[in-house]
C-alpha cells in the first residue's frame, strides 16, 4: 500500500511538470510569433514610409515643372529658341538723339519786309509740301517806310527808261561812254531786285514758297508776325537721311575707336532699330570733350524708314568688338523678379521649367547670358508671360484625399 502511493505521487509529479513544460514552450512561442508579427509590422511601416518619401520627392519634381498645354502654346504663338554660342559686340549703353542729316534740309527765308500771312490754315509743322508750294505771303501794305514792292517797280520801270535813253544818246556821242555804263549798272540793278520780287508777286504780298519738297520741320513766325529780309521763316525736311548722335562719356574714350555701328531704341513705341538694317554708316567720333560737356559725341547717318522722328531723343548700344562663341538670349526671353533675372526652359512637349540666369551686356535686341543656362537649352522667347501666368498656377495647392 505504502509502495502503491509514492509510485501514484511520482506519477503526479511527472505529469504536473510536463504540464508546466508544454505551457513554457507555448507562451515562449506565442511571444516569438508576437514579436515576428510587430518586426513584420514595423517593416511593413517602414516601407510605406519610404514609398511616402519618394511619392513626397516625385511631387517636388512634378512641381518644378510648369505643365503648358501644346494648345495652349500655339494660342500664346510660343516660340523657342535653341541656346548656341555665336559672336557678340561689345556694347556700350549710352543715351542720343535722332537729327536731320546734312542736305536734306532747306530753310525758308523772307524775301520782303512785311507782315506773315501762312497760305492754309493746315500749314503746321509736320505737313508736306511740294517743291515751289508757297508757304506765307508777305504783305507790305500801311508800312511807315511804304510798299518795297511797289518802290521796286517804280524804281524798275524809271531806270529802263533813263537806260533806254542813254542808248540813243550814246550812239549821237551826247553822252559819253562813262556815263552810258554808269546808268546801264543802275538799271541792271533795279531789274534784278525787281525780277527778285515780281516772281512772287501776288495781289496780297510777295508770296514765299518751299525750295524743296519735304516736310515743314519747325515754323519759326507765327501768324501776324514782321519779317524783315533774310529772317528765316520755316525748315523744311526731305527726312531722307537721318543721324544718330550718341554722347559717350570720358571712360569709354578707349572703346570709341573700336565703334563700327550701333542699335537705338525709340522712347514713343520701344522698337530697337539697327543701324546695319538702316543702311547706316559710322560718319565721325569725338576726340574731344567740347565746352562745359563730358561727353564724346558719336555720329552716325542711315535711312529713314519713315516712323523715326527727327529730334526725338533714344536709348543708344554702341557696338564695338566682337566676342566669340558668347551664349545669349532675347531681351524677349528674359523676365525680373526682385532684381532677379529668369528665363523659361522648354523640357518637353508640354513641360516647361523657370531658370534664374545672371546676365551681361545687352545690344538691345539680345543680352548676354553668364550663366544659368547651357549649349542646347531650349528658351521660350515668344509666349513668355503666359508660360508664367502657367508657373504661378502650377504652385496652388491641390485638394488631398486620404
Amino acid at each position: 500500500m505504502k509502495t502503491k502511493l509514492i509510485a501514484t505521487t511520482i506519477l503526479a509529479a511527472t505529469l504536473l511538470s510536463a504540464c508546466n513544460s508544454s505551457s513554457q514552450a507555448d507562451h515562449h512561442e506565442a511571444e516569438e510569433q508576437h514579436e515576428h508579427t510587430h518586426d513584420h509590422d514595423d517593416h511593413d511601416h517602414d516601407h510605406d514610409h519610404d514609398h511616402d518619401h519618394d511619392h513626397d520627392s516625385d511631387n517636388k519634381e512634378v512641381t518644378d515643372e510648369i505643365h503648358f498645354t501644346q494648345a495652349q502654346a500655339q494660342a500664346a504663338e510660343l516660340a523657342v529658341e535653341e541656346v548656341r554660342p555665336a559672336p557678340f559686340s561689345h556694347v556700350i549703353r549710352t543715351s542720343g538723339q535722332i537729327l536731320s542729316a546734312q542736305g536734306d534740309e532747306a530753310t525758308i527765308v523772307a524775301t520782303a519786309n512785311g507782315i506773315v500771312s501762312f497760305a492754309g490754315a493746315s500749314m503746321a509743322e509736320g505737313r508736306a509740301v511740294r517743291s515751289g508750294e508757297s508757304v506765307v505771303t508777305i504783305s507790305s501794305r500801311n508800312l511807315p517806310d511804304g510798299d518795297p514792292n511797289a518802290k521796286a517797280t517804280i524804281l524798275y520801270q524809271s531806270a529802263r527808261r533813263e537806260y533806254e535813253r542813254a542808248e540813243k544818246l550814246v550812239k549821237d556821242q551826247i553822252i559819253s561812254t562813262k556815263e552810258y555804263e554808269q546808268i546801264r549798272r543802275e538799271y541792271e540793278t533795279a531789274k534784278t531786285a525787281y525780277e527778285a520780287q515780281a516772281s512772287g508777286l501776288v495781289p496780297g504780298g510777295v508770296r514765299v514758297t518751299a525750295p524743296i519738297g519735304g516736310y515743314i520741320k519747325n515754323l519759326m513766325v507765327n501768324q501776324g508776325d514782321y519779317v524783315s529780309v533774310g529772317q528765316p521763316i520755316a525748315t523744311v525736311s526731305q527726312n531722307r537721311r537721318l543721324q544718330l548722335r550718341a554722347e559717350v562719356s570720358e571712360p569709354y574714350f578707349r572703346y570709341i575707336r573700336e565703334v563700327r555701328t550701333a542699335n537705338f531704341k525709340t522712347s514713343y513705341d520701344n522698337r530697337v532699330y539697327s543701324l546695319s538694317a538702316l543702311n547706316g554708316k559710322l560718319l565721325s567720333y569725338g576726340r574731344a570733350a567740347g565746352g562745359q560737356s563730358f561727353y564724346l559725341p558719336v555720329t552716325f547717318e542711315f535711312d529713314n524708314v519713315g516712323d523715326i522722328v527727327p529730334g526725338s531723343f533714344v536709348t543708344v548700344y554702341l557696338l564695338s568688338a566682337v566676342q566669340e562663341s558668347v551664349l545669349s538670349v532675347p531681351v524677349s526671353a528674359v523676365t525680373e523678379e526682385q532684381g532677379l533675372y529668369f528665363v523659361y526652359l522648354q523640357l518637353d512637349a508640354e513641360g516647361y521649367r523657370k531658370q534664374e540666369v545672371k546676365l551681361g551686356p545687352s545690344d538691345g535686341e539680345r543680352v548676354q547670358v553668364l550663366s544659368g543656362i547651357k549649349e542646347g537649352d531650349s528658351v521660350v522667347t515668344r509666349g513668355v508671360y503666359q508660360v508664367k501666368l502657367a508657373a504661378i498656377a502650377s504652385v496652388m495647392p491641390e485638394g488631398h484625399t486620404h
